[in-house]
């Protein structure tokens, strides 16, 4: 019964931003809200100059065990350099190119892309922050 009533009682609110920076040009921003009650993240991307409708409209929930992530390619620039993710703590991880087809296969270590073409750093540890991609954190 408790569990029932924070569910009703429970808010998301707007909890702040992260600005996607390319040699200090912004190209994009992750959007972050919150649960007041659960204090569970929910993201959401805006990659500059594209306008299509997110694949996760409303709050997009995320699995258990997952946090979301920036995956960062390192051998490209602009809007397609970068993608919002939903990162696992370990083991083999697929995630799809900022295409939105092509699968990519990475190995995770505590949270952490081991790649040689792709790098990330985590929502979490990044909000209300710049972030310059062409560094890697």
């Amino acid at each position: 019964m408790i569990e029932n009533h924070y569910k009703t009682n429970d808010k998301i609110v707007y909890f702040g931003v992260i600005n996607i920076n390319e040699r200090d040009k912004n190209i994009g921003a992750i959007d972050v809200w919150r649960s007041v009650i659960t204090k569970e993240l929910f993201c959401e991307e805006k990659r500059l100059g594209i306008l299509d409708i997110a694949e996760d409209i409303g709050m997009p929930k995320i699995e258990k065990g997952k946090k979301w992530a920036v995956a960062v390619n390192r051998n490209r620039i602009g809007k397609d350099r970068w993608k919002l993710i939903k990162i696992l703590k370990e083991g083999i991880f697929k995630f799809f190119d900022t295409d939105d087809e092509t699968i990519i296969n990475t190995n995770v270590k505590n949270y952490r892309i081991i790649d040689n073409d792709w790098w990330n750093f985590l929502v979490e540890n990044n909000i209300n922050r710049s972030v310059e991609i062409t560094k890697e954190l």
